[in-house]
């Protein structure tokens, strides 16, 4: 097992055509607590994520111990984060847009939508990483999430933004798709009034 990624919540090992997820115990925090917001959160993505494989592409689930251990497929594609701009960046935003789409209108939120978790393989843009989703209806919570895509695309790939969210966006046909795309501008507005 190789360890591929430190995180605040959870490290990340590849283990031949595996990722093994495991949230590990927090020293500094109660350990009732720790137990049961370990088990939580992996019993929250696993099922956001098996029900996710329905009807988008995203790594399919092994095996979990609904305590800290999730293992699930290892997707042996291009990270949209560092091939983005290089690569059909054109057809891939239309798939996000598309796959947006499906995830917002089953209520659940990413909660980490950047294309650091976006995986392309076999012409397929396989979604990854739901260790901060949750299910939610609201307006606001699907809005924050593309405008964390927004801000990710204007950070890692100015050469091509603002064409590619506009593409995604065009996409982009939530139920709600026209409140939502309205949320984010009243977002935008108030991160400048922080500033």
């Amino acid at each position: 097992m190789k360890l591929i990624q430190k995180g605040a919540e959870a490290d990340v090992y590849i283990d031949k055509n595996k990722i093994i997820k495991i949230r590990p115990v927090k020293l500094y925090r109660i350990s009732i607590i720790d137990k049961r917001l370990r088990k939580s959160r992996t019993k929250s993505e696993s099922k956001i994520m098996n029900e996710m494989q329905k009807i988008i592409n995203v790594p399919k689930i092994i095996k979990t111990d609904n305590l800290e251990k999730i293992e699930m497929e290892f997707i042996n594609g291009k990270k949209l984060s560092e091939n983005l701009n290089v690569i059909d960046w054109k057809f891939i935003c239309k798939e996000i847009g598309k796959i947006l789409t499906k995830m917002h209108d089953k209520n659940v939120v990413h909660g980490d939508l950047t294309t650091s978790n976006m995986v392309y393989k076999n012409k397929k843009v396989y979604l990854i990483d739901f260790g901060l989703g949750f299910y939610s209806r609201k307006i606001e919570d699907k809005a924050v999430d593309l405008h964390l895509l927004k801000q990710s695309l204007e950070a890692k790939h100015f050469s091509i933004f603002p064409r590619a969210f506009d593409i995604i966006i065009k996409n982009y046909k939530s139920v709600q798709s026209e409140e939502i795309i309205k949320r984010i501008e009243i977002i935008e507005k108030r991160g400048r009034y922080r500033n």
